[in-house]
């Protein structure tokens, strides 16, 4: 342990962490950049921050503050150490509706903020993209705005006092102060009172320069903002550092404004042949008074097609579009907003802009579209293959809105000349469009072609009077290029008031001013090349597993904590190495050393993957599709070739097998399950936790009903294979005869495969071989026949259509048997409409509502829209699909020891307190085995499969 880590763990009450795998996992943010830190801290209050700048700056040290690391320009990668400010400083410590200001540690989320204020018919006034994710300390550092800013500006406009720590470790309030005020602050020999005098100095100096170098146009992120400290008003240090980056102060908390939340939202979706003609639509719709314009180009529109998440949005656009401008009105009258998306419409018409304009007024209407327009990064990054990625290093340039045709169009042929690909989406009501060239600086000359780039961009928004950075700050993308842009004289002030702030340089060196070159420091261009390796599963992608995990780009959609299913322990834990983005940071480490192999069975990444559920949610929800669950289990699959098989994996592996077993043995194969001395055996043996109840074995279980009972002679709608599960069959043997009669009810002959397994239980223990050898002999069970298969477990049955593929890659079969799964929802929503199944008015005496909860997997591979819908063709069924992540249980996980309190938890965030908050009429229904044990444990209420309650509802 190095002097430095035990002066931190001395000194801080929060988290020291020094180790190989936490350094790497903070040395990356949403950049393109990659700086290894000494360490991390995670500081849980004022003091520890104070504390840790102290110690780094007695050992000449750098700290970095960081909040949840979405920063585009690479602000928050640095040597040194690392200061984590989201996962304990997230508190709103006061919220005054009177006043309208909150005040909030630096880990407040803004999207946790906005729901704080909502009762209160309030909000944060800049509202980015990333609002699930952004810590108010993120924004603050890189005065962030978004799509609203050309009515509530960015984020400068809206800090009305800072606590902050200077980088002599003391402490300060900022806030505006009368010139009396400031005078009393500067008496002293502190750095606080040196601030105060000095600064004027430096703002009276260089007054000629402050007012001819920034530029003209208002939206700036870039710099130090002499310019605001040089206007006449009160002398606000606040205000002044907003933007800074964290090379000034570390911010500790903030009292933020807050502004009335508009109650209605109506939205113009223009629909355009080209992004120019969607630009130039743009005077039109800022004449109509709007409160945010958007782009969105077909390079986006075509990536959101691919996605499960976003598929909705195809469903409302009319024809193909190339372009689409997002034009949001917003206010408390809903009929005067309608009047002004008319009128915007009629524009458009008159002046030939466009050929269709969508108008969506209600939320039901919006939701996909504002859906895909949050996702615009993302998507775009998903766009990627191997190192070749959209790059952000032109991106946050801004120009005044009348000069956006022509300068979007100067920026197109300087793409253009060099051969650079680009997507096109932003703020077209600031200026502001965010341009991603495609680049792969692993290749020879690139680094080379995207700098001459960079300089050419700079200089034609310099033409335009425009800004280099409007609001993703200056970083290691865009700081070396501020003497030119600035001018040398405004410059040296800014130069001067970073040693004023900071004279030893602690605090985040080599951003805004003295900075490196922008092509330093590279993440693709420094990746160490590894050592040969094979894998388990089949990765179809450039790199293969490695590649896989490196497709993250670190914008960091996992970290949200509010809606969606990804991720559930992080959301659960606030860790970052409990986010998919840790996870796969953390492989791309193990998958770089010279024995990756070797490195797959490290007990320190064995440690970052533990908690992950495998409920493949970052397969959809992720923007860029990282599979942690795949990867995860190729991971295991490795760890297991090291330190052997743990007796409990072999055990939860052969689920079927124990399942047979236990219903050929019951009901003795259920006392364990009702005897506490053999639950404790069990616990010490095999690690399995004695507080949750096991499931019950059926003697007669579903394939001995099966062949007993009498078949319907008629079949008009032919075979279907019906995939007995391991669960169905012999623990809910209920489930599977209600589908198999509502199969033959609707004209199916119904043939079962009880015999064999998907393998998917011997997937998530990492026994890839076993599931290998499971999947070859179901897909052989299945094959010969071109009958649909369908079942009632989505993992069991998604498997085939997913994990068997990367287990058989090059078996005919297994494509073909994937080929013909169905959901059995599918099957039994067109027999109802056909009228071939017919349902009872009956069922209920009044209307019942249900609420649903979809399996993790069935969100992640094919949503769960065809569920709901065969819930709502009940009749006298209102139907909801309650709003919550994954259930927490995710197969064998809830069950294990050490991870039942996590399991819990997890249950805990979203969907035990919707069930709870059900009254007793309510019909709670669930399509995975999981759930419905979760529920039932963490309620307690029944959870039916929809299939049972489809059953009930046959007329008889």
């Amino acid at each position: 342990m190095s002097d430095l880590e035990r002066r931190l763990k001395a000194d801080v009450a929060g988290e020291v962490e020094f180790d190989d795998y936490t350094r790497h996992l903070f040395s990356r943010d949403a950049s393109m950049y990659a700086i290894t830190p000494l360490g991390v801290v995670f500081p849980r209050d004022a003091d520890d921050v104070a504390a840790a700048v102290a110690a780094a700056a007695e050992h000449g040290v750098p700290v970095v503050p960081r909040g949840a690391g979405t920063s585009l320009a690479g602000q928050t990668v640095g040597p040194g150490i690392v200061l984590d400010m989201s996962r304990h400083l997230h508190r709103i410590v006061e919220l005054d509706p009177e006043a309208r200001t909150a005040r909030v540690q630096p880990g407040v989320v803004q999207d946790q903020l906005n729901r704080a204020a909502a009762p209160h018919g309030l909000m944060f006034g800049p509202d980015t993209s990333t609002s699930n994710r952004a810590t108010l300390g993120g924004m603050i550092g890189n005065n962030s705005a978004g799509s609203g800013s050309v009515r509530h500006g960015m984020t400068i406009d809206h800090v009305r006092e800072l606590d902050v720590v200077l980088s002599d470790a003391s402490t300060a309030r900022f806030g505006p102060v009368d010139d009396e005020q400031r005078q009393r602050r500067a008496a002293g020999s502190t750095l606080e009172a040196r601030l105060y005098r000095e600064l004027p100095r430096i703002v009276a100096e260089d007054a000629d320069a402050i007012s001819r170098g920034f530029p003209e146009f208002w939206r700036r992120a870039g710099g130090y903002r002499l310019d605001r400290l040089a206007e006449p008003t009160p002398f606000d240090l606040a205000e002044f550092v907003v933007g800074s980056e964290g090379t000034l102060v570390v911010a500790t908390g903030a009292l933020v404004n807050l502004v009335p939340k508009p109650r209605t939202t109506v939205i113009a979706v223009g629909h355009f042949t080209s992004t120019q003609a969607a630009i130039a639509a743009t005077d039109d719709a800022l004449s109509c008074d709007p409160s945010g314009v958007e782009l969105m180009d077909r390079t986006i529109l075509d990536l959101s097609r691919q996605r499960i998440e976003y598929a909705s949005l195809g469903t409302i656009l009319e024809g193909d579009p190339d372009a689409l401008l997002f034009v949001s009105f917003t206010g408390d009258d809903e009929d005067e907003l309608v009047g002004r998306l008319r009128r915007l419409t009629a524009r458009w018409r008159k002046h030939g802009h466009g050929y269709h304009t969508l108008e969506a007024v209600t939320p039901q209407q919006q939701s996909a579209l504002l859906k895909v327009r949050k996702s615009s990064l993302g998507l775009l990054m998903a766009a990627g293959e191997g190192t070749r990625r959209p790059l952000a290093f032109v991106e946050d340039t801004a120009v005044d809105p009348k000069h956006l045709p022509e300068y979007t169009a100067k920026f197109a042929q300087i793409l253009d000349r060099h051969d650079m690909k680009a997507g096109f989406y932003g703020h077209c009501s600031v200026g502001c469009l965010h341009i991603r060239p495609f680049v792969d600086l692993a290749r020879p000359g690139e680094v080379e072609k995207m700098r001459a780039v960079a300089e050419e961009v700079k200089s034609l928004v310099t033409e335009y009077g425009g800004v280099n950075s409007s609001e993703h700050g200056d970083g290691l993308a865009r700081s070396e290029f501020n003497r030119e842009l600035f001018g040398e004289e405004l410059y040296a002030a800014m130069c001067r008031v970073k040693r004023l702030f900071d004279p030893a340089g602690t605090l985040n060196p080599g951003k805004i001013v003295e900075a490196p070159p922008m092509t330093e420091h590279l993440r693709d261009a420094e990746q160490p090349v590894p050592g040969p390796f094979r894998t388990r599963l089949s990765f179809d992608v450039v790199g293969g597993m490695r590649g896989a995990a490196d497709r993250c780009m670190n914008i960091g959609l996992c970290r949200k904590s509010s809606s969606g299913v990804m991720c559930p322990s992080y959301m659960a834990t606030t860790k970052e190495e409990d986010a998919t983005r840790g996870r796969a940071n953390a492989l791309v480490k193990a998958l770089s050393e010279p024995d990756p192999k070797r490195a797959l069975g490290d007990e320190r990444l064995h440690e970052v993957l533990d908690l992950c559920l495998m409920c493949k949610a970052c397969k959809s929800e992720c923007p860029l599709g990282v599979d942690m669950a795949k990867l995860k289990s190729e991971t295991l699959s490795h760890h297991h070739d090291e330190h052997g098989v743990p007796l409990r994996s072999r055990v939860f592996g052969s689920i079927r097998a124990l399942n047979r077993l236990g219903a050929a043995t019951a009901p003795l194969s259920n006392l364990p399950g009702r005897i506490p001395l053999l639950r404790k055996l069990m616990r010490r043996a095999l690690g399995i936790t004695e507080h949750r109840p096991l499931p019950r074995f059926e003697r007669r279980h579903l394939g001995s009903w099966f062949r007993g009972r009498r078949v319907r002679e008629r079949a008009p709608r032919g075979p279907i294979l019906f995939l007995a599960d391991s669960f169905t069959t012999y623990t809910e043997p209920a489930i599977g005869r209600a589908a198999v009669e509502l199969l033959e009810r609707a004209g199916y002959e119904v043939r079962l495969v009880d015999e064999g397994c998907c393998g998917r239980s011997s997937l998530s223990k990492g026994l890839v071989d076993d599931a290998k050898a499971k999947a070859r002999d179901l897909v052989s069970r299945l094959a010969g026949s071109d009958a649909p298969i369908v079942g009632c477990e989505p993992s069991c049955v998604l498997t085939l259509r997913g994990e068997t593929l990367s287990l058989l890659p090059d078996d005919p079969a297994a494509r073909d048997v994937a080929g013909r799964v169905r959901q059995i929802e599918e099957v039994l929503s067109e027999a109802i409409d056909a009228g071939d199944l017919e349902l009872s008015e009956d069922t209920w005496p009044a209307r019942r509502r249900v609420l649903f909860h979809g399996h993790c997997h069935q969100k992640a591979e094919v949503g769960t829209a065809a569920t709901v819908g065969l819930l709502r063709r009940i009749p006298q069924a209102a139907v909801e699909e309650v709003d919550a992540g994954c259930c927490g249980m995710a197969g064998s996980f809830g069950f294990e020891a050490e991870h039942y309190e996590m399991s819990m938890t997890v249950g805990s965030d979203r969907l035990f307190p919707a069930v709870r908050a059900e009254p007793a009429t309510t019909i709670i229904a669930a399509t995975g085995v999981s759930c419905r044990q979760q529920i039932a444990h963490g309620t307690p209420r029944e959870a039916h499969h929809p299939l049972e309650l489809l059953h009930a509802s046959l007329k008889r």
